[in-house]
């Protein structure tokens, strides 16, 4: 079988690579193809594949390649997992939107748009060339923001492209740790959007062991989202929130941790990554350990802001393993295997959530199988809570709009529309801040 990953020399390649060798199982993944656009990236990731691999038996053949079309023709999976703009780039999204007092995060507020409308043509014209060089092919999409490019690719390929997200699994497995059950025996009752949703329930051969935690404060306050967010806030909501939903309901602290940090994360991860890129190249050095070096302190500062903010303190070591790629890697093999599996995943609506249309891409537990992934019915989400991802999602149309148009002012309208942006006159100045770093949004007239 083979599987193409797309932003092949992006930092986290190793994750998906350990993964595919830990896999022995009949029908597993032979042959990866990396495409980037950067061949030095490519190199470097591709030397550490390549120490990865050594020793192991039938280990995947790996190729790399800068050709597009060759990557994807005869793909059997497709990972979509593209940073357009690069590093720069998302420090830049930073810095325009704290200069204007907003949020620049990558996947929310100002930064998540403008992230957005640089990202949604590239990954629409990826969609177009799968589904004309690949069309049995099925796209796992790992690109933020995941929702929103998801459902720009599904309306070229439908639900043969799905969007995944390590967070709802990190929070699920999280709450099983602290109650003391075993997170495969659980039903995690999680819904929303991507980086917006809510875990309402967590049962155990069908009785719900979330009322438990919530009850008791110190086992509220133990594990992460706990000191991000608070126990009396928890107990207040009656749901454990994803951890990115600490940039809404305690925006002015963490906006003002932001413009406090001597860097932005964007550019904390760019000085970082530029110093692994550079190693992973220079002979007699090990490009494996050079990865997992920089991996430990990625990991380690993730969120850092936030924490800080709230003052949650350090990461605990559970928390520090990533997870991502085993979502992806339980996804194929449930779709390629028929090996029927329940994962956290963000697919068209279809009719999940009653206040949303039928093709809006949601986040929620899906049964997978042969044919794809299908949305597991779930119920009324409290009114707050409906009001934001309304909200959010509005704003994911119109930069879907603005994507498709070219349209400067439907730009300014996703801004402006965003409940982290609370200005019209902010909007159109980040409209222009950002058009003005960004070589990618000159299509907006």
């Amino acid at each position: 079988m083979r599987l193409t990953i797309l932003g092949g020399g992006g930092f986290r390649v190793p994750l998906v690579y350990g993964a595919l060798l830990a896999d022995r199982g009949e029908g597993r993944v032979t042959r990866v193809v990396l495409h980037d656009l950067d061949a030095g990236r490519l190199a470097a990731v591709t030397r550490v594949l390549a120490e990865q691999a050594a020793g192991v038996p039938d280990a995947p053949r790996v190729t790399a390649t800068t050709d597009l079309d060759e990557a994807v023709r005869g793909a059997d999976f497709v990972f979509s997992a593209i940073r357009v703009g690069g590093l720069e780039g998302r420090a830049h999204d930073e810095r325009v939107a704290l200069a204007e007092g907003v949020l620049g995060q990558e996947t929310v507020g100002a930064g998540g748009i403008a992230y957005g409308l640089r990202t949604v043509p590239v990954a629409v014209d990826i969609a177009r060339r799968v589904a004309r060089l690949a069309p049995d092919a099925w796209v796992i999409n790992f690109t933020n923001p995941a929702g929103l490019v998801t459902e720009a690719m599904s309306r070229h390929l439908g639900d043969r492209v799905i969007g995944i997200c390590d967070s709802p699994v990190g929070l699920g497995r999280r709450i099983a740790r602290v109650l003391g059950v075993d997170p495969d025996e659980a039903w995690i009752d999680y819904v929303g959007l991507n980086h917006l949703g809510w875990v309402r329930g967590l049962r155990v051969a069908g009785r719900d062991e979330l009322p438990r935690l919530l009850a008791d404060p110190e086992l509220l306050g133990s594990f992460e989202e706990g000191r991000l967010f608070g126990p009396e806030w928890l107990r207040e909501l009656g749901a454990i929130p994803n951890e990115y939903l600490h940039y809404y309901y305690f925006n002015r602290e963490t906006v003002d941790a932001y413009r406090r940090a001597e860097r932005t994360r964007g550019g904390f991860l760019r000085d970082q990554q530029a110093g692994f890129y550079k190693a992973a190249l220079a002979p007699g050095v090990s490009a494996l350990a050079a990865w997992q070096r920089t991996r430990a302190e990625r990991e380690a500062t993730y969120m850092s802001e936030n924490r800080e903010a709230a003052g949650a303190g350090e990461r605990e070591a559970e928390d520090l393993s990533g997870g991502y790629e085993q979502v992806a890697l339980a996804l194929m093999r449930a779709i390629a295997r028929n090996e029927r599996a329940t994962l956290i995943l963000n697919v068209r609506n279809r009719g999940t959530l009653p206040v949303l249309d039928s093709e809006a891409v949601i986040e929620v537990p899906c049964l997978v199988g042969a044919d794809g992934a299908h949305p597991v019915a779930a119920g009324p989400l409290p009114d707050h809570a409906t009001g934001l991802v309304c909200a959010v999602k509005a704003v994911e149309r119109e930069v879907l709009a603005a994507a498709e148009s070219g349209s400067r002012a439907t730009a300014v309208k996703a801004f402006a529309l965003h409940p982290l942006v609370d200005s019209v006159a902010v909007a159109r100045r980040l409209v222009d801040g950002y058009t003005a770093v960004h070589p990618g949004l000159a299509y907006l007239t």
